[in-house]
């Protein structure tokens, strides 16, 4: 039975039975996410010192400027899962198309393909606020041994075997779920080691935090607006409390520990959505179910989505489930 202060390795290996899939190919596809991560986290936190925050001066797919630390992290992801020879496939929200890897051998036998947002809220390096990384794992649903197309990687939410995020906040934090509840673990700075910090991680039912920018309320649609109002009256537990930093892994992260909703619309300047479905929506949206939460597009389950495409955006709204039904039928009656 897991513990606390288990290291995640012991973990990976005390649950893997638990893994739909057993052949240790997933575990050690965890085992490099984990790996990246401890190296960009230490990029992260010297960011103030060295060479690394700023804009990179170009724009990446979606026509956003892409900063040093995006590029670094990247670069970091995409170098630790090629080099260890695990995937067969990746793509990332900073690449304009899905990378396939070749293996050294010529009958690539490797199963996974991972979709990657490598530094989520990365607007926020400057002013030192937490960032993320997120990630989500499929398996290939080609033939195995031939290259990846990009049938393997439009593949409904609810195809995910894994999926999980990093914050690099105050501590750093690894947070994953591969279908069998959510647990977190906590790096341990002084001999680069993280241990189960916060095992079955759950949201509660109810929840007391709203989060999302207000600043765009004019641009959103009427259901969100008469959401909004309605956790700004003052009935029974409300008016609830708005906290919003901008960053998903984050303001994901406080909610499923203290309880709440995150909204990121639908827009009149973004009319499908700003955030990702394959990159961003579908790995918190797992987690969220496996956390006791519900994510949705205001109308339809994000795990049900059929992609069509690599950087498909969708409206999106996740965290305590009776928060996301409230706001569901705001959306519904409007």
């Amino acid at each position: 039975m897991s513990q606390k202060n288990q290291t995640l390795g012991e973990f990976i290996i005390e649950n893997q039975s638990s893994f739909k899939y057993t052949s240790g190919e997933l575990s050690r596809l965890i085992n490099s996410i984990r790996l990246a991560a401890k190296v960009v986290n230490h990029e992260v936190n010297k960011a103030g010192l060295v060479d690394i925050i700023g804009a990179a001066g170009d724009t990446n797919i979606q026509g956003e400027d892409q900063q040093k630390l995006d590029v670094y992290a990247n670069n970091k992801f995409i170098q630790t899962m090629t080099n260890r020879n695990i995937v067969c496939g990746i793509a990332s929200e900073e690449e304009d198309d899905f990378i396939s890897i070749n293996s050294q051998d010529e009958n690539n036998q490797n199963k996974y393909i991972v979709l990657i947002d490598p530094l989520d809220g990365s607007s926020n390096i400057d002013v030192n606020v937490s960032v993320g990384t997120i990630f989500s794992i499929y398996r290939r649903v080609t033939p195995v041994g031939t290259p990846v197309t990009i049938e393997d990687f439009l593949q409904k939410g609810s195809q995910q075997v894994a999926a999980g995020y990093v914050v690099y906040g105050t501590s750093t934090m690894l947070v994953y779920t591969t279908g069998d509840g959510v647990n977190g673990f906590t790096l341990n700075p002084a001999i680069g080691t993280f241990y189960l910090s916060h095992p079955n991680m759950e949201f509660p039912e109810d929840g007391t935090i709203y989060s999302v920018n207000e600043g765009n309320y004019i641009h959103f649609p009427q259901g969100i607006k008469n959401y909004i109002k309605y956790c700004q009256m003052e009935e029974g537990d409300r008016p609830y409390t708005s906290r919003y930093i901008g960053s998903l892994v984050s303001d994901f992260h406080r909610n499923v520990i203290k309880g709440g909703i995150y909204m990121y619309p639908k827009s009149s300047k973004n009319p499908t959505g700003k955030l990702r479905l394959l990159y961003e929506c579908n790995p918190m949206a797992l987690l969220a179910e496996q956390a006791n939460g519900k994510a949705s597009d205001g109308f339809t389950r994000i795990l049900d989505i059929e992609p069509t495409e690599l950087h498909q955006r969708v409206p999106f709204l996740c965290g305590s489930k009776n928060m996301v039904e409230k706001a569901e039928s705001f959306m519904r009656d409007a």
